[in-house]
């Protein structure tokens, strides 16, 4: 009896070995703490992605510009990057695409002070973003155009880097405003700031990104990426259960109404769609600004 156990104990390491071994290594980098990147957070978290042979680590990169210079040195061949970021390096002639669509909509909240209630009381005053030329200055400028308001004329545009320190910033009164979505949003709606203008469009926004040569030199680990996203957003929608867990993990959301509202929000279909093509109509949004 023994032996037998001692045998089967054998195989089953054995097997487990020989699986790891079979699993291919690939780093993956992520530009946010958000809700959007929570595809890939799934995929990691659920097995998903050693299921279909990969074994992915997850790296944060600490703003979109970092991450891109990550992916075109291809110290990670792939990265989950907002759409503008790709369409720009591609247009200045970089070998990147995208693969697989992600969230096609933005759904964000021009969040100011609780003093500041109307768009003549915002006059004068600055909006946090993260970083210039990236989606939050996109729709801060989007937001200010529909309170009426000239950007960098009537409004001032400061570039502020993460949303914990946007946060802060508009708490101590830095600044009078700042663009936030999802769970940030939700956080300082729930604080007591007030939401001047939401801003809710078809958007190319975090989706998974490569370079044209990383797919020609390895197109089945590409494929079975992509494989892994899909299944990954399947699993989101069904099994709920786990993907909460997962954005506590993440977002460190211990408020249970915000990370319900999140999970909403970010699990809709018309949002993070079962079929995961990038959005032609929402990469037309910011060419055409």
């Amino acid at each position: 009896m023994k032996a037998v156990i001692l045998a089967v104990s054998l195989y089953l390491l054995l097997s487990f070995s020989i699986a790891s071994a079979q699993l291919t290594k690939i780093t993956v980098g992520y530009s946010s703490i958000a809700s959007a990147q929570f595809p890939a957070w799934m995929a990691k978290e659920s097995g998903i992605f050693r299921k279909n042979g990969l074994d992915v680590q997850l790296v944060y990169f600490r703003g979109g510009t970092t991450a891109m210079m990550a992916l075109l040195s291809r110290e990670t061949p792939i990265s989950q990057v907002a759409g503008p970021s790709i369409v720009s390096a591609s247009l200045r002639g970089a070998d990147m695409v995208m693969i697989a669509g992600g969230r096609v909509t933005v759904d964000q909240w021009l969040i100011s002070r609780p003093e500041i209630k109307t768009a003549e009381q915002l006059k004068g005053g600055s909006i946090a973003i993260a970083v210039f030329g990236g989606q939050g200055d996109f729709l801060t400028r989007i937001a200010l155009q529909k309170l009426g308001l000239t950007p960098m004329k009537d409004v001032a545009i400061v570039q502020i880097g993460t949303v914990p320190e946007r946060l802060s910033a508009l708490e101590k009164g830095k600044v009078q405003a700042a663009i936030l979505g999802g769970s940030d949003g939700f956080i300082a709606q729930k604080r007591g700031f007030y939401t001047l203008v939401d801003v809710s469009l078809p958007y190319q926004s975090t989706g998974v990104a490569t370079t044209r040569r990383f797919i020609r030199e390895t197109p089945d680990v590409v494929r079975r990426y992509i494989r892994s996203q899909v299944e990954a957003v399947h699993r989101i929608k069904t099994d709920r259960e786990t993907g909460r867990k997962v954005l506590t993990k993440y977002l460190a959301l211990q408020d249970k109404e915000i990370l319900e509202r999140t999970y909403d929000l970010t699990s809709a279909d018309d949002k993070l769609p079962p079929k995961q093509y990038p959005t032609l109509e929402g990469i037309k949004k910011f060419l055409s600004r």
